[in-house]
């Protein structure tokens, strides 16, 4: 294996490190929201989390308030993790504005929201291969809380396949423009 090669891998498992520095604080911002939105709509709106938001038609599924809580999460949570990503992780990468830079960056979280939703519905139902169990998560006490548990775990499983897309997608390198030399004429 070439220098560059060792070079090369240890650049990368130090962004990766970074990555996770950045989501682990993502994550801790996510679960904020995520809590703040359970309190303010059981406290102010008197709407359980399990409650159905709306139904989804033509099928037997719904979507419940606890999704609703995790997009509004995931949205702070995103753009959170954008701006520390864009000024420490990635810093030394060539890259375009803050708005056109989030948007691949929001997209790539949308696929990992999507994937995060769908870890979410399993934990969340008891009838899942995967579901948590209610004789332990009974909502007693915030630490006994499911929801707070299925949101945690889903977010955590999301976040290798969020680092390589965006490795390779949000922040790859871009190559600077040919450099143009100008002649100057003989006065």
């Amino acid at each position: 294996m070439s220098e560059q090669s060792i070079a090369r891998m240890a650049a990368n498992l130090r962004q990766f490190i970074k990555f996770g520095m950045v989501g682990g604080s993502g994550a801790l911002v996510n679960f904020v929201v995520f809590v703040l939105c359970k309190k303010i709509a059981e406290d102010f709106f008197h709407v359980h989390e399990t409650d159905v938001w709306f139904p989804i038609l033509g099928t037997e599924f719904n979507v419940r308030w606890y999704n609703v809580f995790m997009v509004i999460a995931f949205l702070v949570a995103n753009t959170w993790n954008y701006q520390l990503n864009r000024m420490w992780t990635f810093k030394s990468v060539n890259s375009v504005s803050w708005l056109r830079g989030f948007f691949p960056f929001l997209l790539t979280g949308l696929g990992a929201l999507i994937v995060s939703q769908i870890f979410m519905v399993l934990l969340m139902n008891p009838t899942t291969p995967i579901g948590l169990p209610r004789e332990i998560f009974d909502d007693s006490t915030g630490l006994r809380t499911m929801s707070y548990w299925a949101n945690m775990i889903s977010v955590i499983l999301a976040m290798p396949v969020n680092f390589i897309i965006n490795k390779l997608w949000t922040f790859r390198s871009r190559p600077e423009g040919p450099r143009v030399v100008h002649e100057q004429e003989p006065a």
